[in-house]
């Protein structure tokens, strides 16, 4: 086997990298930050501002009775209406959710 040729090995930077340069991307040991938490509560926030910002842009007095003897009104009870958007905004979010989540697995499972 001495008398086979040398295997070429094909680098892109054909070695003109310093040492400094292959050291730039070589593994910390720390574990990468986990967003995910982060992420809900900036929705969360951002979903509650709009609720807020709905109710101010409506000019007018929204009424809603949640049991007969509990109604709220858009211009006396703004943090609870806001609340109320709130709820409702998040309702129809997580039904969609849950809507694409079911029809994923459909999809899956009858392989469309």
């Amino acid at each position: 086997m001495s008398n086979s040729p040398k295997k070429t090995v094909w680098s892109l930077q054909d070695n003109k990298r310093t040492e400094e340069q292959r050291e730039a991307f070589k593994p910390t040991g720390k574990k990468p930050r986990n967003k995910t938490l982060q992420y809900i509560l900036v929705f969360i926030l951002v979903l509650l501002v709009m609720s807020f910002l709905l109710i101010q842009i409506y000019e007018e007095t929204l009424e809603t009775c949640i049991v007969d003897t509990f109604c709220i009104n858009s211009n006396d009870n703004i943090l609870l209406y806001t609340l109320y958007v709130f709820v409702n905004m998040s309702m129809v979010i997580l039904a969609i959710a849950g809507a694409y989540v079911i029809g994923k697995k459909l999809g899956n499972y009858f392989k469309v």
